[in-house]
């Protein structure tokens, strides 16, 4: 009998984000992997969109392991991260990501399945309110989905999992500008029409032009924090 049984009466409560969290937290408590996405979404009586949203945020926070592909268990790709976060740091995952992400774009605008396109395009837009990493995330995520190359997206979920590591990702910065998300949301959208269009070349070109300034980004910081680093020993030492 399926664990999410004992939560079928919660289908007509109206299940809130927060409410969702916790009842995916037990769930996940002492199994190798959550009951698959519809069978979440029939017993529990919530949008697909609602789930992928929350587990994707309770992913990016590290609460839950990665989408798993295939039959691997958590416990195997959990060893296989390991190794890999140990000689990964921000740049290896973003020029991997600019390798791969671009023809990702390309296969799923010839690919796609009019719903996959659908929730490529819903994920695109975000709210101000909502968790900038997560809603990140499952963008990229369908993407990587609808290029229906299961090898693919087993590569990439790892490639996130490692990025995602304490030690490889950088640490956020707090208050995030909101010109930030704008920016990022119009390049997702942008993405997201070529491949709602059907547009491979222009899908690739833009997922490439979106990564570039995700690169950038990151040699800034990496920069930046090197130097605030440099500055802190110097007055440390009397300099």
């Amino acid at each position: 009998m399926s664990k999410t049984l004992q939560y079928s009466g919660t289908r007509n409560q109206g299940l809130t984000p927060t409410h969702l969290r916790s009842i995916l937290a037990e769930l996940s408590v002492g199994s190798a992997t959550l009951p698959p996405e519809r069978e979440l979404v029939e017993t529990l009586g919530v949008p697909r969109s609602r789930l992928r949203r929350v587990l994707a945020e309770m992913r990016e926070g590290g609460h839950l392991p990665p989408a798993q592909v295939g039959r691997r268990s958590n416990r195997e790709n959990s060893i296989q991260t390991e190794g890999l976060a140990k000689l990964a740091n921000p740049t290896d995952v973003i020029e991997l990501r600019l390798i791969l992400e671009p023809q990702f774009a390309r296969l799923a605008a010839v690919r796609a399945s009019s719903l996959e396109i659908a929730r490529i395009t819903r994920a695109a837009q975000s709210s101000p309110d909502e968790n900038y990493g997560a809603g990140d995330l499952i963008f990229h995520l369908e993407i990587a989905s609808a290029t229906r190359n299961a090898l693919g997206r087993e590569f990439y979920n790892i490639l996130r999992q490692v990025g995602a590591d304490a030690r490889v990702r950088l640490p956020a910065r707090r208050p995030m500008c909101s010109n930030h998300r704008k920016i990022r949301d119009a390049e997702h959208m942008r993405i997201a029409r070529a491949i709602a269009d059907r547009d491979a070349e222009l899908a690739e070109v833009s997922m490439r032009g979106h990564l570039a300034r995700v690169q950038a980004v990151v040699m800034e910081r990496i920069s930046t924090d090197t130097s605030d680093l440099s500055n802190q020993a110097a007055t440390a030492s009397g300099d």
